[in-house]
């Protein structure tokens, strides 16, 4: 029996049913079947001895979301809508390295053939679409964007000034030839990296990067704590939207008030 385009666009774009979400596990599948496979074929030995294997299981893959893509698009309700979005940009990237591949035909080209199929890996931003938690995060850090702007223009001033103050201490005889060269060591001290290409050698520069140091492990907490304060936040706000007839587990939402089950998960309630 034929499915009818808006019974497919359910299934395609829904995940609260049983065809849905077959769809997307089988989806997810693939996906990381794909990456694996790129990640086998970067090993040079393993190329060598299964490259055809992996050759014809890359296509396969290529073809199967190359119809997943098109039959979004057919699906959509605004076609451009959706190619231009983020998650159409990354399926259209997760396709785009092998035909490119098709256009290169120079054999000196063929190094950038190989770097533009490791791309294949951008596959894994699909994900993003079947991770449910994936809300709260985007969320969160939408709500959150602007104290974590203003948190990091307050790390660029403190790198600034730090760097500054490293390059007149230490100076040039020291490595700290110039202000941005100062201003990379601040970033490098301050995120507690510490590649150690150069360091302060004067005692007054060594208090500095104490003290730089220091102030690193408070600046890490910081933006973990504003995004985590708007995930919980958030979380708050979507039960209460919700309201009580929704399910505990899955959050699936209106319940009639007269079920015992959750219709989406089974979930028991209360």
């Amino acid at each position: 029996m034929a499915i009818s385009k808006k019974r497919l666009a359910h299934i395609v774009f829904e995940s609260d049913d049983w065809a849905s979400k077959t769809f997307d596990i089988v989806l997810l599948f693939m996906i990381f079947g794909s990456i694996f496979v790129a990640i086998l074929d970067s090993v040079a030995s393993l190329r060598a001895q299964y490259g055809e294997i992996f050759l014809i299981l890359e296509w396969v893959f290529t073809v199967l979301f190359t119809i997943e893509y098109l039959l979004r698009v057919w699906l959509s309700r605004k076609p451009s809508g959706y190619i231009f979005s983020f998650f159409g940009m990354v399926d259209l990237l997760a396709i785009l390295p092998s035909y490119l591949s098709f256009f290169v035909v120079n054999s000196q080209l063929l190094t950038v053939v190989r770097a533009l199929r490791l791309l294949r890996v951008i596959r894994i931003l699909k994900l993003g679409r079947y991770v449910a938690e994936a809300e709260y995060l985007t969320k969160s850090l939408r709500a959150s964007s602007h104290k974590i702007l203003i948190f990091i223009g307050f790390v660029v001033t403190i790198v600034l000034i730090m760097g500054t103050c490293m390059f007149i201490i230490e100076g040039p005889e020291h490595g700290f030839t110039s202000i941005p060269i100062g201003m990379y060591w601040a970033i490098v001290t301050l995120t507690t990296v510490g590649f150690g290409d150069i360091y302060p050698v004067t005692p007054l520069g060594q208090l500095l990067s104490s003290l730089i140091m220091l102030l690193g492990y408070a600046i890490i907490a910081v933006p973990t704590g504003i995004v985590s304060s708007e995930m919980a936040s958030q979380k708050r706000k979507d039960e209460k939207a919700l309201g009580d007839n929704s399910c505990p587990k899955c959050r699936f939402s209106p319940l009639p008030l007269t079920d015992n089950y959750c219709k989406n998960c089974g979930e028991k309630l209360f």
